[in-house]
């Protein structure tokens, strides 16, 4: 194949599997991000920003260790459950993360970004 077309694949692969965390992470946490953005929520920019990095992450170190286009997209949907998973336990964990996210706490927010940049970080150096 082409490198512009395996690029390209790759591309548009990749930036739809970002879409489809966006979309899954934004359906499974119990606050509107997107509302709370918009309304200048800075918590829930750093929280859903950091979830973004995180899994980013994991995508760019797919895309280094993987040989392949169905390789690279079998570790970009694991990848996108351990994301997932991560942000799950971590709720659980702290019990009020939906007050200080909708309260507006940075703070939180920031804690819930960095989390999740820090799993991404470790998720993306398991790759290989």
């Amino acid at each position: 194949m082409p490198a512009i077309v395996s690029y390209a694949l790759h591309l548009l692969t990749a930036s739809g599997l970002l879409v489809g965390f966006f979309l899954v992470y934004t359906w499974i946490t119990p606050i509107d991000e997107i509302l709370l953005i918009r309304q200048g929520n800075n918590a829930a920019a750093l929280s859903l920003g950091g979830a973004l990095i995180g899994f980013s992450l994991t995508l760019a170190s797919s895309l280094l260790h993987t040989s392949n286009y169905v390789e690279f997209l079998g570790w970009g949907v694991g990848s996108m459950v351990v994301q997932v998973a991560a942000y799950a336990i971590t709720c659980r964990l702290l019990h009020i993360s939906k007050e200080h996210i909708e309260s507006g706490n940075t703070a939180f927010g920031g804690l819930m970004g960095a989390i999740s940049i820090s799993i991404g970080a470790i998720n993306a150096g398991c790759i290989s």
